[in-house]
């Protein structure tokens, strides 16, 4: 089994790098999607969320109301840090759940996109950084999601720089490029992943070509 983390900027297209690494072959672990499933309706998670910041930041149907936790702890480092201290050990317990049900020769992605900023790629045994320039994430932010440029680039600014990121990449995608080209180098990255999972894999075992 190989365990690779990718991470990337906003806007930078991480997530169609991941969607075209699921289409070869790779088990995707979501962590951003996990985040949500550990703090749903009825779980721990959800409970002692609320047990630390009160039922205010639930909505009317129960469901975690993230706006309004958001608003909090965004604007108080220590509240984050308590948030982070419930959830984090959940997402990692189940990503590791996941990993574990994956087939021995599997290629498992994990999605992280605060990898860099929590210092978590030693975790993986390989990290893929999706970069482009930031004046591509801006122009994306902006045309496609909408977003103010004032608001775009507060954000990106909230994360980990390019070169903070490209430091702690064992591989980079380029994706200042057309479709069809990002589609051709994952599609060689995948190669290589296979390629290093089969040198992991124990005897009989065969990465998915």
């Amino acid at each position: 089994m190989l365990s690779v983390g990718l991470t990337g900027g906003i806007g930078a297209g991480k997530s169609e790098v991941s969607r075209l690494l699921v289409a070869c072959g790779a088990v995707l672990i979501d962590a951003d999607r996990i985040a949500r499933e550990v703090v749903a309706p009825g779980t721990p998670g959800l409970a002692a969320v609320v047990e630390a910041f009160g039922e205010e930041i639930l909505t009317e149907d129960g469901s975690l109301d993230r706006p309004r936790l958001g608003a909090v702890v965004f604007a108080d480092p220590d509240r984050l840090a308590v948030l982070n201290s419930i959830v984090h050990p959940l997402v990692g317990a189940r990503s590791r759940e996941l990993q574990s049900a994956a087939a021995e020769d599997a290629v498992v992605v994990h999605d992280v996109p605060l990898l860099t900023e929590n210092d978590l790629a030693s975790l993986y045994d390989l990290v893929v950084v999706v970069d482009v320039d930031p004046a591509t994430q801006l122009d994306r932010l902006v045309r496609l999601r909408g977003m103010s440029e004032e608001d775009a680039r507060a954000r990106m600014a909230a994360q980990a720089s390019r070169e903070e990121r490209r430091a702690v990449a064992d591989v980079v995608i380029d994706n200042d490029v057309p479709l069809p080209e990002l589609e051709r180098r994952v599609r060689e990255l995948w190669d290589d992943l296979v390629r290093r999972a089969r040198r992991t894999a124990p005897p009989g075992a065969r990465a998915t070509e």
